[in-house]
């Protein structure tokens, strides 16, 4: 079979599997959900409310019926792209929460990875093309401790460090409570500000995102540096490398124009697993700085017991995260001629 044919049978095999990767996160989380302690009733009405209208309210809500009825139920609203509605927030459907808050995740997301790529390729370059020395070791140094410090006490302490104490960055929000934001285009305020020609609005809304995305990216940017460095060192030392410095090639040009090039393809594979922290990531940044963002929206409905809000917020985040890894895995294929399948 041609390398063509191979790689059009991995794509059509990678799409159909992933109905059955949706269907799993689907059931895992329909079923967590019922499986957690509390009533989400009880949530909504409070204690004082009698036995007979919480009895009514569970009626209504179809959470008095056989746990089966109820997911074969979901599983039908899921087959309509309906994801339900709110319980705590007056009847709002679960797709107008997901398109009020998921702008500002977006925004978070692409800024950090942004920040996660930039950084960690720059110091895991630097400590693979200096081994032995103290830019190796601090290169290494740098991606123990971003991979293993905890988000939400880094984020705390850097609140503490840059808003707190020196007042270099606002500590919430995506901007002041006496600016209104920009007429959405694409919910993302730093590009809508630019689209409308607002530069001041942009430097504003680029001031409050700095310090989240800087935090969760640096945080991040460790699995990009350790990566980059181990395959970095591994390429340095091949046979091509070689034959390129005994025909005079400077270093500098052998490390970015042949080195660093296959040394990123691994880095493609990685982008979809610190995708999904990426996600993970964002629960504790946005809950940290106070950012309205969907995973912020997902942390007050966890604590709600707000369970359509919960199932479709984790279901729309599991999409995204398996159709990342589809992505990603197509892309890899195509970039890396190495791989057969």
């Amino acid at each position: 079979m041609s390398r063509s044919k191979a790689l059009q049978y991995y794509i059509v095999s990678r799409l159909l599997f992933a109905p059955l990767q949706l269907f799993t996160i689907v059931t895992i989380v329909f079923l967590l959900l019922r499986a957690t302690s509390g009533d989400p009733v009880d949530a909504i009405l409070g204690g004082r409310a009698s036995e007979a209208v919480k009895q009514q309210y569970r009626e209504q809500l179809g959470l008095n019926r056989p746990l089966f009825i109820q997911y074969l139920n979901y599983l039908g609203d899921l087959l309509r792209f309906d994801l339900g509605t709110s319980l705590s927030s007056q009847g709002k459907s679960v797709w107008n929460i997901i398109g009020q808050h998921f702008p500002a995740t977006v925004e978070l997301a692409v800024f950090s990875m942004a920040v996660a790529f930039i950084v960690g390729i720059l110091v895991g370059t630097l400590s693979a093309s200096r081994p032995g020395t103290s830019f190796d070791l601090g290169g290494r140094l740098f991606g123990i401790i971003t991979y293993a410090l905890p988000m939400f006490w880094a984020g705390m302490l850097l609140q503490l460090i840059f808003s707190v104490q020196l007042g270099w960055f606002p500590n919430s929000n995506r901007l002041p409570s006496n600016i209104d934001p920009p007429v959405s285009i694409t919910g993302l305020y730093t590009l809508d500000s630019l689209l409308r020609g607002n530069f001041d609005l942009f430097l504003t809304s680029l001031h409050h995102l700095a310090l989240p995305s800087i935090t969760l990216g640096v945080l991040l940017s460790g699995i990009f540096e350790r990566i980059v460095r181990v395959n970095l060192k591994q390429t340095l030392k091949a046979d091509y490398v070689e034959a390129a410095r005994a025909r005079g090639i400077s270093e500098n040009k052998i490390l970015v124009s042949h080195a660093l090039k296959n040394a990123l393809i691994p880095v493609i594979t990685v982008l979809g697993l610190t995708f999904a922290s990426l996600l993970g990531g964002a629960v504790l940044t946005e809950v940290t700085f106070s950012w309205p963002g969907l995973a912020n929206r997902l942390y007050q409905a966890i604590s709600e017991r707000d369970y359509p809000t919960v199932q479709g917020v984790l279901i729309f985040f599991g999409a995204i995260v398996v159709s990342a890894s589809i992505l990603i895995d197509i892309l890899n294929a195509y970039v890396d001629p190495r791989i057969r399948y």
